[in-house]
């Protein structure tokens, strides 16, 4: 038998019928689909989505936003469900670009819809087409094809078949999930076919959890055996298989200390015994100390960014590195041990055939104390009605969650204040993208994160150069009626860029945001910008604290809310007040190997002795 429908139709009857399976546990594959439509996807997608009951839609504002929401859902819901995104052709598409890009990057999966133009050609070239004199194949849709897991241009209609069910196979697959791009041109959304009924057939696509190689796991039981100072790093691999109960036992059993990358961190709570902070450039000092003296390292579900590697001079010469990756590529850099299986079960595996192997942990306790002191230091108030710092925002806000609370960030200089310095209380609180680290992601992505954790209070904290990148998705929050928090702290320009200019000797230049001065540069005053009358113009209930004492009543208000709230927070950056530590490690950005000016040759000094201590690990 079969179904005259569209392409479009057949595509959203397909997607609508997609579930996976994990543990005995079902999900939508594809639980809702964004769009902003224009000409190229409105006769098509659009018309489809008006079909199909069972396709729930959400109306973006920006195309790239529209992906970070979708990526903020998949990640919450640890990889099991995803959204879908459709857009018109042109620039539409392109605006996809970096969404997909921090969707790859980051392994979590989102199935793009891009329209493209005219399979049929019939005029050459239409509205937004591109045309390249050497390909007449080429459209601005094939610029999605290095950030995408998975690409294909469906220009006749069977070929739909074929590309759904590789595209479905990729976003549920844990090894090799990210963006994943279905080009369709406008012509062949609309055109119809008979379709066979088992393309529309329930599908059910299990989640596999492979178990590791007996010889690989012979291998790293040795290693941890012969280990005198092993230690874990955990990564965002820990969660999105849901091992953290997995690596508490191996922790605890073996006398494990586990330090955590930006993604991994709130995998064990941070009080619990064996969680020993964060390691890296960001990290705490209790965790580069373990990383340095370590002479094994467990990788659990890490790619090894710059950023958890001090650029390569974190770990000693003679370290050696035991990886439990699902993805091969992974599980050997480093020139380590593999041990390529799921995250939960390569840690039961390992628990077990550890046996009764016990390592002592008394040499690291102390050391975590201390490190506690100093956020304490960081969140101190010495005076309630003096304007707050950023350190001490964080810090009344940690006085006011509890595990229920979400906090989502990305870029500028929150993600190294948050991961020295939050207290993370449950395996989802603390949702910082940081491979990509994308400024503009924090909005979208929070209102992806209450779609699929309702009930929730999620916090969306900005400084405000993210907030200028991508507010529009406000609206959206408004529209849904979904209880956003976002948290803007106003510091007058791009902070974390404008610390790391004075530090590479580029003196701040082009970091503030003030006048343009008579000799062309930008000192002159602060700009004259209110982006808390911003947030209200767009639907947001605003709160502006001024002082300590205000920024607790208007969290507590904010935590309490049921409609969009913002509080809105002029920041203390005077170098007179105490902030969080400095960074406990190096993170290597190149500087300027000959200039005039002395800071950029101090700079260069410190740079070269700091290069000497990068090693590769064979």
């Amino acid at each position: 038998m079969s179904i005259r429908l569209t392409v479009a139709q057949a595509l959203v009857r397909f997607l609508a019928a997609q579930y996976t399976e994990r543990d005995g546990a079902r999900h939508r594959l594809i639980a809702a689909t964004w769009g902003i439509f224009g000409h190229g996807n409105v006769a098509g997608i659009g018309q489809a989505l008006l079909e199909e009951p069972r396709m729930p839609f959400h109306q973006g504002r920006n195309e790239q936003a529209m992906v970070h929401a979708a990526v903020g859902f998949a990640r919450q819901r640890n990889r099991l469900s995803a959204h879908a995104v459709t857009t018109s052709i042109g620039p539409g598409a392109t605006n996809l670009v970096t969404g997909a890009a921090l969707a790859t990057v980051n392994h979590l999966p989102v199935l793009l819809l891009p329209g493209d133009t005219f399979a049929g050609r019939p005029a050459d070239p239409v509205l937004q087409q591109l045309q390249v004199p050497y390909a007449g194949d080429v459209s601005v849709n094939d610029c999605l094809r290095p950030v995408s897991r998975y690409f294909d241009r469906v220009t006749r209609p069977d070929a739909l078949i074929p590309a759904a069910l590789e595209a479905a196979r990729v976003l549920a697959d844990p090894s090799g999930t990210g963006a994943v791009t279905l080009a369709l041109p406008q012509d062949v959304q609309a055109e119809a076919y008979d379709w066979p009924e088992e393309f529309f057939a329930e599908r059910v696509w299990r989640i596999r959890r492979p178990r590791p190689d007996t010889a690989e796991l012979d291998a790293a039981v040795q290693a941890v055996r012969s280990a005198v100072r092993p230690l874990v790093i955990a990564g965002g691999g820990v969660r999105y298989s849901g091992a953290e109960d997995a690596l508490r036992t191996l922790a605890e059993r073996v006398g494990l200390p586990v330090v955590t990358t930006q993604a991994g961190k709130g995998v064990l709570p941070y009080d619990h015994p064996c969680e020993a902070g964060g390691v890296g450039h960001t990290g705490s000092s209790t965790g580069n100390a373990l990383a340095r003296a370590g002479d094994l390292v467990i990788g659990v579900g890490t790619r090894y960014t710059d950023f958890t590697t001090a650029s390569g001079t974190l770990f000693s010469e003679g370290t050696r590195f035991l990886n439990l990756n699902i993805t091969g590529f992974d599980a050997h850099k480093q020139g380590a041990l593999p041990l390529v299986a799921d995250a939960r079960e390569g840690l039961t595996a390992l628990t077990e055939a550890l046996g009764d192997h016990r390592q002592s942990m008394a040499q690291w306790t102390f050391s975590k104390r201390d490190w506690q002191e100093r956020i304490d230091a960081a969140y101190a108030v010495p005076d309630e009605d003096a304007r707050p710092t950023q350190a001490q925002v964080l810090g009344v806000l940690d006085t006011l969650v509890d595990g229920s609370d979400i906090l989502i960030n990305a870029a500028g200089s929150l993600p190294g204040d948050l991961h020295k310095l939050w207290r993370t209380r449950s395996p989802d609180q603390y949702h910082v993208e940081y491979g990509y680290s994308c400024m503009g992601y924090e909005i979208p992505a929070a209102i992806g994160v209450l779609l699929a954790a309702p009930g929730r209070p999620v916090w969306a904290l900005v400084g405000d150069g993210t907030y200028l990148m991508n507010p529009t998705e406000i609206v959206t929050a408004v529209q849904e009626r979904l209880p956003l928090r976002l948290i803007i702290l106003q510091n007058h320009g791009y902070a974390s860029i404008g610390g790391l200019s004075e530090a590479v000797g580029a003196e701040r230049y082009g970091t503030d945001y003030r006048h343009r001065d008579r000799d062309g540069g930008f000192t002159g005053p602060p700009l004259p910008v209110d982006l808390g009358a911003n947030a209200a113009s767009l639907g947001m209930r605003v709160l502006r604290p001024r002082t300590v004492r205000d920024l607790r009543e208007a969290l507590a208000d904010a935590r309490a809310t049921t409609v969009p709230t913002c509080v809105y927070v002029e920041t203390e950056t005077a170098d007179t007040v105490s902030g969080p530590p400095p960074a406990q490690a190096w993170w290597d950005v190149p500087v300027a190997e000959t200039s005039t000016r002395p800071s950029a040759v101090k700079a260069r000094e410190g740079y070269d002795r700091h290069v000497t201590a990068r090693r590769r690990h064979l």
